[in-house]
Order: C-alpha cells, then sequence, then structure tokens
C-alpha cells in the first residue's frame, strides 16, 4: 500500500516558562529497518501510567487550549522535579494495536505482514508507529484492535502479581482499586489460579461490579468497620502481600496493620517484635498523589516499595515474559477483555475539557485512543 510522507503524533514538553505543552506533531514517515516493523496504529488507551509522560506534575486544574496545543502550568516544586526532561518533546502512549503496513528484511518482521498486532514501545498516540518485533504481540485472526490496544500494560501486570507472589514466598495477595480493569483481570486470574485475593473498593457499585465477576473477600474501605473487616479477611486468607494502586495516605499502612493483627491471632505468636513473617505492599500506582502515611504499628518484619513492570520483567527473564504474553494471547477475549466508555481522536485527546475526563481516572471509565478517526 501507498504511504503518506508524513504522520501525526502526540507529544509532551515542558518549557522553561514553567508551562507543559501537549501538542499534535507531523513528523517524516519511517522505514522499518531490518528487524522492525510499522504499525498503523488504532487503538491505543490511555492508562494512569500514561499520565505521567502526558501530564507530570503540571496543574492540570487549570489546564488550557491554545491553537490546538494543551497547555497547564507547571508549579515550581513539579519544575524541580522535571529538570531532566524540560525541552524535550516526549511521545506519549506506552501501548496500542493496529495493522502491520511495512515490514524490514527479517524473516520475522515479513511474517507480520498485514497482520492485527499489538505492541508496547511508546509513542501509541500517533498514526503510525515503527517498532522491533520483539515488541509485537500478534492477534488472532478474529481479533481486532480494538480487543488488542490494551495487551501489555493491564493484562501483564496482573499476571506478574502472583509471579510476584511466588517469588518472594507469599500466599495470598491483597489488591487496591480492585473494580478496575486491572483489578477485574486479576480477580479472573486468581480464581483460575486458586490464588485467595483480598479485594478493596471504595463504593458498593464498585464492590457489585467484583461480585459479579465471582469475587471473594471485597472490602469497602468507606465503611465505618473497614479495618475489621480487612483483618478478618487477611486472617482467613493468610495475605501477607499487597499492591496498592492508590500510593498515597494511609491504606498502605492500614493494610501493613491488618497483617499484623491477623498474624496475631495465632496462638504464641506474640513478640515484641512482631510477626516473624515478612509482610510486603508495593505501590504500584499514584491514584493518590498525597504523601504515603505509615504509622509503624505492625512490628519489625514488614516493606514498603515501589513495583514497575518493565522492571519486574527484566529481572523474570525472557522466557517468563514470553510465557505470559502467551497467556495473554490466548484469552484475550475473556481474561483480560478490556471495556471501554469512551473513544476519542488524537485531536480530542488535547481537548481541555475531555483531558479532564480522562484524568479524574474514575474506575469504570476508560477511554481508547483512535488515531484513524
Amino acid at each position: 500500500m501507498s504511504l503518506p510522507d508524513t504522520y501525526r503524533a502526540l507529544t509532551s514538553t515542558v518549557g522553561e516558562d514553567g508551562q507543559l505543552r501537549m501538542e499534535m506533531v507531523e513528523r517524516p514517515m519511517p522505514t522499518p529497518k531490518n528487524d522492525q516493523v510499522l504499525i498503523r496504529v488504532e487503538a491505543a488507551p490511555i492508562n494512569p501510567s500514561d499520565h505521567g509522560v502526558m501530564f507530570g506534575y503540571s496543574d492540570m486544574s487549570f489546564a488550557t487550549n491554545d491553537d490546538g496545543a494543551l497547555i497547564a502550568p507547571v508549579p515550581e516544586a513539579g519544575m524541580r522535579m522535571m529538570k531532566g526532561r524540560i525541552g524535550q518533546a516526549l511521545p506519549i502512549g506506552n501501548e496500542g494495536a493496529g495493522t502491520v503496513v511495512a515490514a524490514g528484511d527479517s524473516d520475522a518482521a515479513q511474517a507480520l505482514m498485514g497482520k492485527t498486532v499489538a505492541a508496547m514501545g511508546g509513542g501509541m498516540y500517533a498514526e503510525y508507529r515503527v517498532v522491533p518485533v520483539m515488541q509485537v504481540l500478534p492477534l488472532g485472526d478474529d481479533h481486532t484492535a480494538r480487543q488488542g490496544a490494551s495487551s501489555f500494560v493491564n493484562p501483564l501486570t496482573a499476571l506478574c502479581f502472583p509471579e510476584t507472589m511466588r517469588q518472594e514466598g507469599h500466599s495470598a495477595i491483597v489488591h487496591t482499586a480492585a473494580a478496575s480493569n486491572l483489578g477485574q483481570m486479576l480477580v479472573k486470574i486468581c480464581k483460575a489460579d486458586d490464588i485467595p485475593l483480598v479485594n478493596i473498593v471504595r463504593r458498593e457499585e464498585q464492590a457489585e461490579i467484583l461480585r459479579n465477576i465471582g469475587a471473594s473477600h471485597i472490602i469497602n474501605s468507606s465503611d465505618e468497620d473497614f479495618i475489621p473487616q480487612l483483618i478478618d479477611a487477611v486472617h482467613e486468607t493468610g495475605a501477607t502481600l499487597a499492591f496498592d494502586a492508590t500510593g498515597g495516605g494511609r491504606l498502605a499502612s492500614d493494610i501493613l496493620t491488618a497483617m499484623e493483627a491477623a498474624a496475631a491471632r495465632t496462638p504464641g505468636a506474640y513478640s515484641i517484635y512482631g510477626s516473624i513473617h515478612h509482610k510486603q505492599v508495593y505501590l504500584y500506582g499514584a491514584l493518590d498523589p498525597s504523601p504515603t502515611t505509615l504509622t509503624r504499628g505492625y512490628g519489625m518484619a514488614w516493606g514498603v516499595g515501589g513495583w514497575l513492570l518493565p522492571n519486574f520483567l527484566a529481572k523474570a527473564g525472557m522466557e517468563t515474559a514470553i510465557r505470559l504474553r502467551q497467556r495473554v494471547a490466548s484469552e484475550l477475549t475473556t481474561t483480560f477483555a478490556s471495556h471501554y466508555t469512551d473513544e476519542i481522536s488524537l485531536d480530542d485527546a488535547l481537548k481541555a475539557d475531555i483531558v479532564a475526563r480522562y484524568n479524574a481516572k474514575k474506575t469504570g471509565e476508560k477511554f481508547l485512543v483512535n488515531p484513524t478517526l
């Protein structure tokens, strides 16, 4: 097929003037090298993990449009945090899917010509994207780009939580923001793999979403007896590992407190240093941007740290990564199905009123960028 000479893509730049600018840019059409493919992007989700590159530490409550671009002020503290990216036009969009329209000379690249594929290579909020073959997941003949758009970030993250559990010697998991797309995937994975899972939500309608897909141990953090309920669930499941999508506030500390209280129910377990078994909470998101508050009322065998998908996969190795990607491909329309409430164009993604909606990161709302619109 004949390709245009240029294509459009979204970038985000922090300027010396203390302004963040997200805008459309025109780029020359690339030619894929030996082991690369050129994808016509047809669907790319907006994940919370994309927001860091899109908006950084800017104050989005004052975001406006100027000649099609999105402009937002960056506070002084934010400028210090983003000093390393000042003046750089960063590509946006962690993952997406589309059709391979050109390929390099290698057999692996040529085998993908004309196929619908998913990719995780950054810069996916664009009409076209060149990526290495190793970053591509071929979809089934009956799969659409929309179905495959979210094949990496949420599915692999959900699969890697149990992998982390096994590697670190835990036997059950606590998960927050549990009614999210990722959270629903984790419920299905844990049911299939017989892993006890405690799900923390904030509202009754979120709990209902999880009950409808067969989740057990659903705890509403808005309930007055949240902590007692959490202690009971942790005691019943034996969970000593948690993944927290909120990041800020007291939730991580509350989970550790519940784990310690559950451990104390074991006869003869008392020690002035707390329970012996290590309790771990990993922060993998930042839905709550406030500081993480730890009360430290849970002995000495505990940890709170960050968890990032690329770092875990690099440590786990290629064999594990391939095995997990194969499971995603085989369960794409069941376990790992994603549902979108809004489908927008590249131009729409820059409009301040639409940005305000997808930047709210509300559970149950998920936006899909379709560069072909």
